[in-house]
């Protein structure tokens, strides 16, 4: 790696690493000069993540070990502590999906999604925040969000309550870091994975990709649907001393585009003398409330030559 690299020096432990976007994100880190500690619950995923940074020049170790525990968070800063002499940046992506609607979802199923994401964010961020301000290391918190965090979808409610968590843990740490100079922001990716591979709208897309083929322009650009390749340069940006003043924030990004997501603010504000009863409501929430905001994701119509049959 270049001794010029913008990341020369750093260190990064990237949760959930061991292929598909967290795989990426850890990729573009050591292209950057970061050393990457690499995270799976499989050991050989890990070790051969390992070895493709390696074979670019990289440097990088494997942690197996499942995220959620505070063992395994502790485990993964002694680990690039003790590997690399410290720890710079990061990145919470680690995941599972236990999809099912509201009616069929299981304790386990419920439980098994917020441990993960949510308190595997909880204490991974918790263990490296404290490394940080305890070695006055103006760190980069990166944490990975989604946009059914922010706007719900079907059959999701774990994952919804676990993404929509991450992005309000991430406001209150940009608050509490501020002073050690530590950032805390929320990267909402879209690209192909696992689970949109599954999706017939984005077949066109995801058949591209595993081509090794451009994806469509309609894709790439009115969707902002893209590759992990995509969404890998943001993460390096925001680990580097160029967004020492980017913090607290949601940003989106996926095939050519980058969005800021806004932070919940009021669309509408009514008053009634005396507070709001029942009759009240009644009579005037819809004048008061004017247009309800909506839910979900809404796509449009896909192009006539990307329709499959």
């Amino acid at each position: 790696m270049s001794s010029h690299a913008p990341l020369d020096g750093k260190v990064a432990i990237v949760t959930g690493s061991g292929r598909g976007l967290g795989l990426a994100y850890a990729q573009e880190l050591a292209r950057q000069g970061a050393a990457v500690v690499i995270n799976d619950v499989d050991e050989a995923t890990a070790a051969e993540a390992v070895a493709t940074i390696e074979a670019e020049g990289g440097r990088a170790v494997a942690v197996a070990l499942p995220v959620g525990p505070t063992e395994t968070a502790k485990q993964l800063v002694q680990t690039a502590v003790d590997t690399f002499g410290r720890l710079d940046i990061l990145v919470t992506n680690a995941g599972v999906l236990r999809d099912t609607v509201l009616w069929k979802m299981s304790d386990d199923d419920f439980d098994t999604v917020i441990n993960v994401h949510l308190r595997g964010t909880f204490t991974c961020v918790r263990e490296a925040a404290s490394w940080m301000r305890e070695n006055e290391v103006a760190g980069r918190i990166i944490c990975i969000g989604s946009p059914t965090g922010q706007r719900g979808n079907f059959g999701q409610t774990n994952y919804a309550a676990a993404k929509a968590g991450i992005v309000g843990m991430v406001r209150t740490w940009a608050l509490e870091l501020k002073r050690a100079g530590i950032t805390a922001n929320a990267v909402i990716p879209v690209a192909a994975t696992d689970m949109t591979a599954t999706v017939p709208y984005f077949a066109a897309a995801v058949e591209a990709d595993a081509a090794g083929e451009p994806m469509p322009a309609f894709f790439r650009h009115d969707l902002g649907f893209g590759t992990s390749d995509d969404v890998a340069g943001l993460i390096a940006y925001l680990a580097s001393d160029a967004a020492a003043a980017v913090t607290g924030q949601a940003i989106g990004i996926g095939g050519d585009r980058l969005q800021l997501w806004s932070h919940p603010e009021a669309v509408a504000t009514a008053y009634s003398d005396g507070g709001w009863s029942y009759d009240d409501l009644a009579t005037g929430f819809a004048d008061a409330a004017g247009a309800l905001q909506s839910v979900g994701e809404k796509f449009p119509p896909l192009p006539e030559e990307l329709q499959r049959s």
